[in-house]
Formats: C-alpha cells, structure tokens, sequence
C-alpha cells in the first residue's frame, strides 16, 4: 500500500490540533493538525499505545509510512518525523504522546 492508501485505513485525527512529544518530562517535538503535518500526525496517533512510542510502535509507524520511509533513509532531514522514529528504535527509547484536542 501507497502511504496515501495507508493513511485512509487510519482512525481519524479531525478532532486533534496536535500532538505534543515528550522524552520523559523534556519536549522532544510538536505535530500539528496541518497540511504537511496531518499524514505524521496520523500516524503517531495510530501507534501510540497508552500515550506512548516506544521501539516497537516506531517501527510499526515505519511501515505505514511505507515508500516514504525508503526515501528518509536515501534523505536523511527530508522527513524529520521519520528521522526522529528511526532515532527511537536506534537509541531503545520511548516518546510520551500527548493529544491536544481543538
């Protein structure tokens, strides 16, 4: 599947303005609910379990990402939401996931 095909299976994200990113206590990144945005937004909402991304949801939200994954590795800075999940998986770490509602 096309990321545009994966992004269509996924729980709808109207209801967010973002999601705030936290490495333990200390900000670690924002996702807004915007054109350029909304694709990683959806994605971080459909892996997170109780609030959380750990090496196991990133990889999982590498394969939704699917052909744009491949084009991070080849770009590294392109897809900085990619890059911050390969990261994740690198380093054996976890992000806090916290919804903002609109």
């Amino acid at each position: 599947m096309t990321f545009s095909e994966v992004l269509a299976t996924l729980p709808p994200v109207a209801h967010l303005a973002a999601l705030e990113l936290y490495a333990g206590e200390v900000p670690a990144g924002r996702i807004d609910n915007r054109p350029g945005q909304a694709g990683s937004l959806a994605v971080y909402h459909a892996v997170a379990v109780d609030g959380c991304i750990d090496a196991a949801a990133a990889q999982r939200a590498l394969e939704l990402y699917a052909e744009h994954t491949a084009d991070a590795e080849q770009h590294p800075g392109k897809h900085p939401n990619i890059d911050r999940l390969r990261q994740l998986i690198a380093r054996d770490e976890r992000l806090r996931v916290v919804a903002v509602t609109r």
